[in-house]
């Protein structure tokens, strides 16, 4: 077990009423920027990744879940309304929101995907990898 996989991360809502751990490895960051995105975020959303089995909720006042397409769903604090993961079912990991992590994260972006759909009213100015659509796993500690 390298000192990557042996961290552990915590996070949670605004409120408090939520709060996880994950004990293994995060995906860095990769900054969506699909239309879902940006209306749940009003910009892009920036989400880590890490595998079901290694997030544990710690407190569950207010988790919430909400379908958001026949693929996907989201998870949120019913209380303060923090967007806390994005979980598509066939999938072994979960997306996390990178602001709902616990700082120092010691994450840094990977990537830039559904760039054909960012907003117009921002321009992407880093040499970060980007994709029109999905990176179909091909970003450094993507989990399929």
């Amino acid at each position: 077990m390298t000192n990557k996989e042996a961290k552990i991360s915590t996070g949670g809502c605004y409120c408090g009423a939520v709060q996880y751990q994950v004990n293994g490895p995060l995906r860095g960051v990769v900054n969506c920027h699909c239309g879902q995105c940006t209306r749940l975020n009003g910009n892009y959303g920036s989400h880590s990744k890490a595998l079901k089995i290694d997030i544990t909720i710690t407190k569950d006042e207010g988790l919430r879940w909400f379908q958001i397409s026949d693929m996907a769903r989201r998870g949120f604090c019913g209380i303060c309304g923090s967007g806390l993961f994005w979980e598509q079912y066939h999938q072994d990991a979960t997306g996390i929101i990178a602001g709902s992590l616990d700082r120092p994260t010691d994450l840094k972006t990977i990537g830039h995907i559904f760039v054909s759909d960012k907003s117009d009213f921002y321009e992407i100015n880093d040499d970060i990898q980007q994709f029109q659509a999905s990176s179909n796993g091909k970003l450094d500690g993507d989990f399929l």
